[in-house]
């Protein structure tokens, strides 16, 4: 048996940019951080025939062309995986949360699959093999951050050139300025989910018919990515707030499924009463996690709390896709 566990993340600054309607043209920055949430998978030879799959539902079938689930067909098509086979799915966050599950789910199974077969496999590799899965051969309305940190892990400033390629390299943070940082964040759960396709497609269509709105908010929300990371990288970690707040006004303005009144309301209670500084959706919108800065994580948890938020604590997470068990 294999088991790979693989983080999920938060996105820092520069969300939007990642996306091959924009960067191909402008060139984007994303600064990413992976948390201590994750997808596991396993993988391992299978006493049924055929493919035995279990995730939030359960599969068996004979071949791989009768897989629904469309990530795990393709992965498993890509790799030409051999029946009989067994791939077991358990993740710490439901998928639609706006952390990323999706890509950390196929660089999972795709770094699982490597080790099952015996062969190393970089965090690039890893990356780009779940980049081509969803972007290619699903067609999925997706950028690129997701799949690069899932692979890496960290904190991990990403450019994404014009021509396709893409250079990566962690955020340059002193230990206590870091620190700082975490202790600074708080995430809440919104008590629902749902699909970012719809919001992505959107930006794509709009990006690609060159609408001057979209691409004035998506230049401004690169530029802001660019500032959040001279402000975090010299250690002035309490504008990181004020500068999410910046981001947060324009996002919400990008697309008409970003906000609505009830979430409005719950990030001014935030700021007005909990005392946060600053927030953003993690995600494409109305749904997932607020991700608040605070210097008063209590007051903040109360008026949360009273409002029917879950918080959900979280660590940086520095290792990115791993083996956990390699039993062969």
């Amino acid at each position: 048996m294999i088991m790979t566990r693989t983080p999920l993340r938060i996105s820092i600054g520069g969300g939007g940019s990642d996306l091959p309607s924009y960067y191909r043209e402008f060139g984007g920055f994303v600064i990413s951080a992976a948390i201590n949430k994750y997808v596991y998978i396993s993988v391992n030879r299978s006493f049924l025939p055929g493919y035995f799959l279990k995730y939030s539902e359960m599969e068996h079938v004979e071949e791989r062309e009768q897989i629904r689930h469309p990530l795990l067909r393709e992965v498993l098509t890509l790799h030409a995986m051999e029946k009989p086979l067994e791939v077991v799915s358990v993740a710490d966050v439901p998928a639609g949360t706006g952390l990323g599950s999706s890509a950390s789910f196929t660089v999972g199974l795709t770094h699982a699959l490597y080790a099952y077969k015996r062969r190393p496999v970089t965090a690039e590799t890893l990356a780009r093999e779940a980049i081509e899965v969803e972007m290619q051969r699903l067609a999925e309305p997706v950028g690129k951050q997701d799949q690069y940190i899932a692979a890496y892990g960290g904190l991990l400033c990403q450019e994404y050139r014009e021509d396709d390629s893409v250079a990566v390299r962690p955020l340059a943070m002193e230990e206590a300025a870091l620190k700082e940082l975490r202790d600074s964040l708080m995430l809440f759960f919104l008590g629902r989910t749902r699909s970012a396709a719809a919001l992505l497609q959107d930006q794509k269509h709009r990006c690609e018919q060159n609408d001057a709105s979209m691409l004035e908010s998506l230049h401004f929300t690169k530029s802001l990515g660019r500032e959040i990371e001279r402000v975090l990288e010299s250690g002035r970690v309490e504008e990181f707030g004020p500068l999410l707040h910046e981001h947060w006004l324009r996002k919400r303005g990008r697309s008409a499924g970003m906000t609505n009144a009830g979430i409005d309301e719950l990030y001014e209670a935030a700021r007005r009463e909990g005392g946060a500084s600053g927030g953003k959706l993690v995600g494409a919108g109305s749904s997932g996690f607020f991700l608040f800065q605070t210097r008063d994580r209590k007051r903040l948890r109360d008026v949360m709390a009273r409002r029917g938020l879950a918080e959900m604590d979280f660590q940086f997470d520095f290792d990115g896709s791993v083996v956990l068990l390699r039993n062969q």
